[in-house]
């Protein structure tokens, strides 16, 4: 019997495995989903407003995060698990092309059998993904169609020359995708680019018929966007080039930078990164790297690289580099196999596991998370609902005396929930309509450019202000504010949030200033 007809039952089980891990760990978290008693986090409030009125671009990120929300909550409502649930789904379909792809890089290699299986089971534990599988974010469906695009790049050399235009058309559509998903996306070209530069089977492979299928498809699913963009004064790509913050705060920060690279051990787990990180850098020096690991490294580096530069120069958020993490799952998988350091990676996986299994429970049962000390964590996704109802109670209350004109809020987080958890209230004709006070000379959020207070409807308004930070601001805007109502919420032993409930009369706001944009530093008024 043949070699090759001799692996293939072991390749059969080995995917077998595979889709069972991937099945129970996606069961184990939509079960989650629907067993958690956690509220929103005010992002995933205003990604399910976005769906509300689907576009091909909103104020702060592209469509793809609003379009999936959008239709899980057509299938199943507006509750909570039903706006994430794609986010363990697409994980799932992330896994599995992870899988697919190690298998045809590395399945030749030795131990390649199971490298599908185990770069499957690194994607799937890593930290960041046990997070993002019970949140809704962009960096999910980013990830999974980056996952498809990286999959038809090592999938291109092999392909009959017919075909091959094809799956550069595919290429193209999974890449369109990632960049409706999130621009993080662009690492995709640089990488493709170093790899043509790096790899001559790879220019072997491409042909003009082939760069002009990519190019073309990639241009047809992206381009909505930006003349989405186009329309509105490029506002998302704006936004995102604000988050840089290049243009304030103090530039080149070194503890930035290692504090970056310190969180990566969380986001990738500690065994993986340690292993990608150290495992390059070593086979580099000593001119040890095959193909398949330069194919990958090309996907890997660019987004840890440039995010570690943003964060040296400004600041990086953790998981700005999460486009790294699935070429680099494979590349921790093969290069454990490769080194037969089987201990590492069962190792380094069987404490992933403890930790998902952790977090889990603390999903679950979050008064777990309080016994253990770590209830800041979930902070921000309790109270909510309990502020929104004191808000509504107000309203009714204030319209049922003097009468009210709208419903004011000063943070975009509080308008985000209110919108969601006062669903059945707001936007009815028996509400008051929700609005958002603005800031700064001009609109830093959608909140703030869709929906603004205006003259008015200031005439007699409630005003929510979170942690009372704004309310001397707003009493600037005003001819005349009183009756001060602290709302408290408990979010466990030690924290609690603070909402000021006041009436604000005769809305005229002061002028901001033209070179900060913000409304004149001057004391509070007094209450009346």
């Amino acid at each position: 019997m043949a070699l090759d007809e001799m692996a293939r039952p072991t390749e059969a089980r080995a995917w077998r495995l595979t889709l069972i891990l991937v099945g129970a760990l996606t069961l184990f978290r939509v079960l989650a989903l629907f067993l958690t008693p956690l509220e929103l986090y005010p992002d995933e409030a205003q990604y399910w407003l976005w769906s509300r009125h689907l576009d091909f671009g909103y104020f702060s990120k592209p469509p793809m995060i609003a379009w999936l929300i959008w239709a899980t909550t057509h299938i199943g409502g507006d509750a909570e698990a039903w706006l994430r649930i794609s986010s363990p789904l697409l994980n799932a379909g992330t896994a599995l092309a992870v899988s697919r792809i190690a298998a045809r890089l590395y399945g030749d290699q030795r131990g390649g059998t199971w490298v599908g299986l185990a770069a499957a089971a690194v994607f799937s534990l890593m930290p960041g993904i046990q997070l993002s599988s019970v949140l809704i974010t962009t960096d999910t469906p980013l990830l999974f169609f980056l996952a498809l695009t990286v999959w038809a790049c090592v999938a291109l050399p092999a392909a009959s020359p017919r075909v091959r235009v094809w799956v550069a058309a595919g290429m193209g559509a999974a890449l369109g995708l990632a960049f409706l998903s999130k621009y993080a996306a662009i690492y995709a070209l640089a990488s493709l680019g170093a790899h043509l530069f790096l790899s001559r089977e790879a220019r072997r492979a491409w042909t003009p018929a082939m760069a002009a299928a990519f190019f073309a498809v990639l241009f047809l699913v992206f381009a909505p966007n930006m003349l989405w963009n186009l329309d509105h004064h490029f506002s998302t790509l704006e936004h995102t080039a604000a988050n840089a913050n290049w243009k304030s705060g103090k530039l080149f920060n070194p503890m930035e930078l290692v504090q970056f690279v310190g969180s990566q051990f969380g986001v990738f787990g500690p065994v993986p990164f340690a292993v990608l990180a150290v495992g390059g850098l070593l086979l580099a020096a000593r001119k040890r790297l095959a193909p398949a690991d330069v194919t990958l490294l090309c996907f890997a580096l660019p987004p840890l690289v440039t995010v570690a530069a943003q964060a040296f120069v400004s600041r990086a958020n953790a998981n700005w580099a999460g486009a790294s993490y699935v070429a680099g799952s494979v590349l921790v998988a093969a290069w454990l196999l490769r080194w037969e350091a089987r201990r590492w990676l069962v190792g380094g996986l069987a404490l992933q596991a403890v930790l998902a299994a952790v977090f889990l429970t603390w999903v679950i049962n979050p008064r777990t998370a309080e016994a253990m000390g770590m209830a800041n964590s979930f902070k921000r996704a309790r109270g909510w609902d309990q502020t929104v109802q004191a808000i509504i109670a107000r309203a009714e209350e204030e319209k049922a005396g003097k009468g009210l004109t709208a419903v004011a809020v000063d943070d975009r987080f509080l308008f985000n929930v209110a919108a969601y958890y006062g669903r059945d209230y707001f936007g009815t004709s028996k509400a008051p309509p929700l609005r958002m006070w603005v800031h700064e000379i001009a609109a830093r959020n959608q909140a703030e450019a869709e929906a603004p207070m205006a003259e008015p409807l200031g005439r007699r308004a409630l005003i929510a202000s979170l942690e009372g930070t704004y309310r001397g601001k707003i009493q600037q805007d005003f001819a005349a504010t009183s009756d001060l109502q602290i709302v408290s919420i408990r979010l466990d032993r030690k924290r609690s949030r603070r909402t000021d409930l006041f009436i604000a009369q005769g809305f005229a706001p002061v002028p901001r200033d033209p070179v900060t944009g913000l409304p004149p530093d001057t004391p509070w008024k007094a209450e009346k």
